[in-house]
């Protein structure tokens, strides 16, 4: 009987040997899984800022509705299609004629009169009574329907016409080169350059695929997000499996921490919040025509804590680097020296010179560590700024019989903000483990 007791003391105490080792082997697995995970998520957002920022510059107002070069090419377009359109109705014709008829008679009206008013000396005598003897007045005005229609259908005949279209295009080519901003050397650079970038030709083939890579890297991007998440749920559903279980409490809940740093680092570097204001389109009616923009980008950011914090500090104003440098400190840093602290302090403490330093790190310096505020700082801006983008885009919303224009707020939180949320919700579950194996073991 004893000898069954001993072999299942030893069969229980290589289980206990062996655990904690299986334990690691498998969280480690599926650490490397959310470390790749978390470094695709960041290149995938750091793509997806970069292509909307191509796209921001690509659509600006500055190119667009600010544009004198861009209005004068649609209104010389819209003039265009009007002259080359030309075409005279039958009534116009006949209001043509009308008029013609009544210049004629005007005319023969006033060389009548010239001819007939009283004349000196014999030489104007002479021609007013060849005029008064060889000339027909009413002959002449019974004449002059046929000639102002045949004046009419010289005028209007297709190579008249088209003589005519040329000369009203070519005045107005000439009047649009001498109208312009300086801009339009710039703005063909930067299509140029943005269009061999994406390999299109065009600004409708540009849209088209900048909307192809934005629904894939979101597509991608929520992939691997689940993989984190789903990650960091399972290393929680094995706290709960082996709660009774001690001796792999130490390992878990450094493999835990190991977790915790890559929600961190993903969460921080990635793109938090994004403002995008545009005008979603502009319509103009002239001359029956309507010009119209769209997709004009009024403004766009996309920053992540880091990036904020770079933009602070590199500010000129000593009050923006003070607020970065906090920032840096207690948003980043101190999570860091925390986690740090807390896989020293439930390993081996007593390789610590000053285990009370040790203790306030891993503990007390809770109250310094701002990530949870800065989750709610970071959600009121966003609700305040989301306010007042869509009060003052509002106010460019107009509608009447010649202007259109709808403006658009796509101004959202992104994925990194609740990457960096999840970091803080699984730091505050640690650090209650954290205090409750502290009170069961003692110090290290």
């Amino acid at each position: 009987m004893a000898t069954n007791t001993n072999s299942t003391s030893e069969r229980s105490a290589k289980k206990s040997r062996w655990a904690p080792a299986l334990l690691i082997a498998g969280l480690s697995i599926l650490l490397l899984a959310t470390a790749f995970s978390g470094y695709r998520f960041y290149q995938l957002a750091f793509e997806q800022k970069r292509i909307k920022e191509d796209y921001s510059l690509s659509n600006n107002i500055t190119f667009g509705i600010f544009s004198v070069d861009r209005w004068g090419e649609k209104i010389s377009a819209v003039v265009d299609r009007r002259v080359k359109g030309f075409k005279l109705t039958g009534k116009q014709k006949a209001d043509m004629q009308e008029q013609v008829e009544k210049e004629l008679h005007g005319m023969v009206n006033k060389a009548v009169a010239d001819f007939t008013k009283p004349k000196k000396g014999l030489g104007s005598k002479l021609k007013k009574l060849a005029f008064d003897a060889f000339v027909d007045v009413d002959e002449l005005h019974a004449q002059v329907p046929s000639f102002a229609r045949t004046i009419v259908v010289k005028i209007t005949s297709p190579a008249s016409l088209k003589r005519i279209k040329g000369i009203a295009t070519s005045k107005v080519d000439e009047l649009e080169a001498q109208t312009y901003d300086r801009t339009d050397t710039t703005i063909t650079t930067v299509e140029q350059t943005i269009y061999q970038k994406y390999k299109v030709k065009n600004s409708t083939d540009f849209d088209q695929v900048v909307k192809a890579k934005l629904d894939q890297i979101t597509d991608s991007s929520h992939q691997y997000s689940f993989v984190m998440i789903i990650s960091v749920a399972i290393a929680l559903l094995l706290w709960l499996i082996f709660r009774k279980r001690a001796h792999l409490h130490v390992p878990l809940f450094i493999m835990s921490l190991l977790f915790a740093v890559v929600l961190l680092a993903v969460g921080v570097v990635s793109p938090i919040i994004e403002v995008d204001a545009r005008i979603q389109s502009l319509e103009f009616a002239l001359m029956g025509d309507k010009l119209a923009f769209t997709n004009q980008v009024l403004f766009f950011q996309s920053k992540s804590i880091i990036g904020i914090i770079s933009t602070l500090i590199e500010q000129p104003k000593p009050d923006a680097v003070l607020v970065g440098v906090l920032l840096m400190v207690f948003v980043v840093v101190l999570p860091l020296l925390r986690l740090l602290a807390r896989a020293i302090h439930i390993s081996c403490s007593h390789l610590f010179k000053n285990p009370k330093v040790l203790r306030f790190m891993a503990f007390d310096l809770g109250k310094w560590d701002m990530a949870d505020v800065m989750v709610v700082g970071i959600a009121m801006t966003y609700i305040g700024l989301n306010g007042i983008l869509k009060s003052q885009l509002s106010g460019l919303n107009i509608e009447n019989d010649t202007l259109k224009t709808v403006t658009e707020n796509n101004s959202a939180l992104q994925p990194g903000f609740f990457v960096f949320v999840a970091y803080v919700a699984f730091a505050k579950l640690l650090s209650y483990l954290l205090k409750r194996i502290d009170e069961r073991n003692g110090p290290c």
